[in-house]
C-alpha cells in the first residue's frame, strides 16, 4: 500500500468512528503530579478547564479557589494571579405538567495552583505519583524522526507536549511517563506536523490570523496535526495502539466547527502536505526508508532522538 492509498484508508477509518461516536480523549502520559483536580474534592477537571489547566507550567496538579485555601489555613502567595475555569451544567424545571424547560447554568471561578500558595499542611496534599515504565524506541517511528533532515529541535523532560514556533523546538514528556510507547510516537507525531507550518518549511502558520486558544484558526491547526499524527502512525503500522485516542482528539476540536465534515476534508489535505513535507525530507535512499516503514518493530539498539533528561 503506497502512502496516498494509506491516507485514504485512515482518514475513511477516522470518518466512520466520528460517525459512530468515540470515546473521550485520554492524556497518554501521566505528568510528575498527575491531572489536574481540585485538592478538595480530588475531582479531576474536564472540558475546556482540562484543557486550560494542563497547558500550565505548574509542578503540582492541584487547584482551589481562594475560600479553599482559606480553608485549608493557607494563604496565597503575593503577586500570584489565579487562573479562570468555568463550571455548567443543565438545570430542569416542571413549569407545566408534562413540560419539561431546560435552562443552562453557568458559573465561572477563579482557581489557584498549590505552588502558588504556602502554609498548607502536607498531610492536607494526597499523594501523586507519575508514571514510569522501560522505554523502547519503536523502530519505524525512530527512523521517520531521526532521519528528517530538518526535524526541528525536540526537548524530553517537560510537563507537557507543545511546539514553540518562534524557537522551532518540540517540547516533549519524558518517553517513560507514556503508558505506552507508540503514544510517545503519536504525541511526538502531533507536534512534529505542527513544526511543518513553520516559515522555514510549508509555511502553513503564516496563514493563521487568529493564534487564540480556541479559535477556529487554532482548531483547524490543531486538527491538521492530529490527522497528519494518524497518517504518521499509520505509515509506521502503530495505528492499532493510537487511532482510538487520534479520533477522540479529533472529535474534541471539531465540535468547534459544529462537527462539519469538510473541515475534516479540509484538514486531512494540510495533514497529507505536511507528512509528504517529513517523507520528501529524509536523510536516507527512499528504498531504505521503505524498509524502515515495513518493518515497524521495536529498535531498542537505536538512542532517543534528543535525549534531555
Amino acid at each position: 500500500m503506497n502512502k496516498f492509498d494509506l491516507y485514504e484508508v485512515i482518514t475513511q477509518r477516522i470518518i466512520e468512528r466520528l460517525e459512530s461516536g468515540v470515546i473521550p480523549w485520554q492524556k497518554p502520559w501521566r505528568n510528575s503530579g498527575g491531572m489536574p483536580r481540585n485538592l478538595i474534592t480530588n475531582r479531576p477537571y474536564n472540558g475546556i478547564n482540562f484543557w486550560l489547566l494542563i497547558s500550565l507550567k505548574y509542578t503540582s496538579p492541584f487547584y482551589m479557589t481562594f475560600d479553599q485555601v482559606r480553608s485549608l489555613n493557607g494563604n496565597v502567595k503575593k503577586g500570584e494571579k489565579s487562573t479562570m475555569v468555568v463550571f455548567w451544567k443543565i438545570l430542569e424545571s416542571e413549569e407545566k405538567p408534562g413540560e419539561i424547560k431546560k435552562t443552562p447554568f453557568l458559573r465561572y471561578y477563579n482557581v489557584f495552583n498549590l505552588t502558588q500558595t504556602e502554609g498548607i499542611d502536607e498531610s492536607k496534599i494526597p499523594p501523586s505519583e507519575s508514571h514510569d515504565h522501560d522505554f523502547n524506541p519503536i523502530r519505524a517511528a525512530e527512523a521517520i524522526v531521526s532521519n528528517w533532515s530538518d526535524c526541528p529541535k525536540i526537548e524530553w523532560g517537560e510537563d507537557a507536549a507543545y511546539y514553540t514556533p518562534y524557537l522551532d523546538t518540540v517540547c516533549m514528556p519524558d518517553q517513560r511517563t507514556f503508558f505506552h510507547d507508540e503514544q510517545c510516537y503519536s504525541t511526538l507525531f502531533h507536534e512534529l506536523v505542527h513544526s511543518t507550518g513553520h516559515s522555514s518549511r510549508t509555511g502553513r502558520h503564516e496563514k493563521i490570523k487568529d493564534h487564540k486558544f480556541g479559535s477556529q484558526d487554532y482548531s483547524q491547526e490543531e486538527l491538521v496535526a492530529e490527522m497528519g499524527a494518524a497518517y504518521l502512525c499509520g505509515l509506521t503500522d502503530i495505528d492499532q495502539m493510537t487511532i482510538e485516542n487520534n479520533i477522540a482528539y479529533i472529535k474534541s476540536w471539531i465540535r468547534t466547527f459544529k462537527d462539519d465534515p469538510k473541515v475534516l476534508v479540509l484538514a486531512a489535505a494540510q495533514a497529507q502536505k505536511a507528512v509528504d513535507y517529513i517523507l520528501d525530507h529524509q536523510s536516507v535512499p527512499a528504498d531504505v526508508q521503505e524498509d524502515f516503514i515495513t518493518e515497524g518493530a521495536p529498535m531498542e539498539s537505536l538512542p532517543f532522538l534528543i535525549p534531555n533528561l
